[in-house]
């Protein structure tokens, strides 16, 4: 059998597949189907200073190869997750994970972070300023680079463990938002978040989701994703964990050609909740049909 093990910043997953934040919960759920510590780690649900009821329903809708979201970051703030979240989290599973945050200015990232940092389990910090779904924060942050590099800067000044800036699709140049990052001291870069979109039924004449537009994923969004990790991972000297549609082992392999070192699932663990654990197992298979020895000596190859 083929090395599936890669490194992440530094610590070493035993395969590179991780649930995608706001699609595996804090966990739970799935570990009733099946053993989680099959995965390399997962991101958990998006974790913001105080709770949060999140965005009025309907906030999620079916559409051709894909859905819309706009559940709006709902979670019960960093206080619960660690005291409540993370102990459950323990009985369950062995591995570091990863802690996905969110905020509304950059002294939310920074206390959130700082607070999470302090947690055993937590083994990178994935800060997501990327967010399609909330006012006044989430996004905003993350579609300039001065803005981006600023909460890189003030979570990177109180915190230990690798920090990971998750971006957002929806700008003009991904690339020099990225190096921003980069600069200011990040430890990798996830990309890409949702897709802004929306849908009308034609029957109520009115948008189908309450919040008007969404985040838009799934395999519809999968080549932007792997353009936009190739000119990212080609631009920059730290790991890039590549997401955005990602349904098969063969869209894992093409993720790591692109330049990713690990790849997210999302939304197609809302689809089928054994997608992760499926597309782990058929791994191996498919490195043998491409001839492929070890996952970390093809990430990169298509641009050599």
């Amino acid at each position: 059998m083929g090395k599936m093990n890669v490194d992440l910043c530094g610590i070493t997953l035993d395969n590179p597949v991780i649930p995608a934040s706001g699609t595996f919960g804090y966990g739970r759920e799935f570990a009733e189907l099946y053993d989680i510590n099959i995965l390399g780690t997962f991101s958990f649900k998006g974790t913001t200073k105080d709770a949060r009821f999140g965005n009025p329903t309907p906030r999620i809708a079916e559409c051709s190869s894909g859905m819309i979201n706009a559940v709006g970051l709902q979670n019960p703030g960093v206080d619960k997750v660690i005291s409540e979240e993370l102990p459950e989290l323990k009985k369950i599973f062995n591995k570091k994970v990863m802690a996905n945050v969110s905020g509304f200015s950059i002294e939310d990232y920074a206390y959130t972070c700082e607070k999470l940092d302090k947690c055993d389990q937590v083994g990178w910090l994935e800060v997501n300023v990327s967010c399609p779904n909330v006012h006044g924060g989430g996004m905003s942050f993350g579609t300039s680079p001065e803005a981006a590099a600023e909460v890189t800067k003030a979570v990177k000044a109180v915190t230990t463990k690798p920090v990971i800036i998750k971006l957002s699709p929806n700008v003009t140049d991904i690339v020099s938002i990225a190096k921003a990052c980069e600069n200011a001291g990040a430890d990798g870069i996830s990309l890409i978040n949702t897709l802004l979109g929306m849908r009308i039924d034609l029957k109520t004449k009115k948008p189908v989701i309450a919040n008007k537009m969404g985040g838009f994923s799934g395999p519809a969004i999968f080549p932007v994703a792997l353009r936009m990790v190739y000119q990212v991972a080609g631009a920059l000297d730290i790991p890039v964990i590549g997401m955005g549609g990602v349904s098969s082992a063969e869209d894992v392999i093409e993720m790591m050609l692109a330049g990713a070192t690990a790849v997210q699932v999302g939304a197609a663990n809302l689809v089928d909740p054994f997608a992760c654990r499926d597309i782990i197992n058929d791994l191996p298979k498919v490195m043998e049909k491409y001839k492929i020895d070890s996952l970390s000596e093809i990430i990169g190859l298509a641009r050599e």
